[in-house]
């Protein structure tokens, strides 16, 4: 809801499907919240500095129906690519630099242990846990209390 620096945002129909799909409106004023794709350069820089032992990745679900995924692996600014946190100050002037990965195009709603995810799905995690350097813990694929995977 709020502004400041966001350098995965997607001001474009995949930032819209991502609302839309993930329901991602404010609960009390119903504007659109900012989406984007997953940023693992700040996670892993919210992981070290907070000592996370494990990650919870929700709302799988809403990248079911995508043909290609992305995920923020780095940032470039001025020709250069850094894998690392710049100072808050410099945030707003980088660009993201992208992995693509292939989608699922299946649904992932109805998978209630890691196995149960489609291959590209687990793929992606797996992926995503690499690049955070923290080991996933719980995945959820749905708003329900037995959409949670513990994994």
């Amino acid at each position: 809801m709020g502004g400041g620096p966001f350098p995965t945002e997607l001001l474009d129909q995949d930032g819209k499907r991502l609302q839309q799909v993930g329901d991602e409106y404010g609960a009390t004023t119903k504007r659109p919240r900012r989406c984007g794709w997953l940023d693992t350069v700040i996670i892993r820089y919210g992981a070290t500095l907070n000592g996370y032992t494990g990650i919870a990745i929700t709302k799988l679900d809403v990248l079911d129906s995508f043909e290609k995924i992305k995920i923020c692996k780095a940032y470039e600014r001025d020709g250069v690519t850094a894998t690392e946190m710049p100072d808050t100050f410099d945030l707003g002037t980088v660009r993201a630099v992208y992995e693509e990965w292939e989608g699922w195009k299946e649904p992932s709603t109805k998978a209630r242990k890691w196995d149960d995810l489609p291959r590209n799905a687990q793929a992606y995690l797996r992926r995503v846990q690499e690049l955070v350097e923290v080991p996933i813990k719980y995945v959820s694929v749905g708003p329900q209390r037995e959409n949670m995977i513990v994994v």
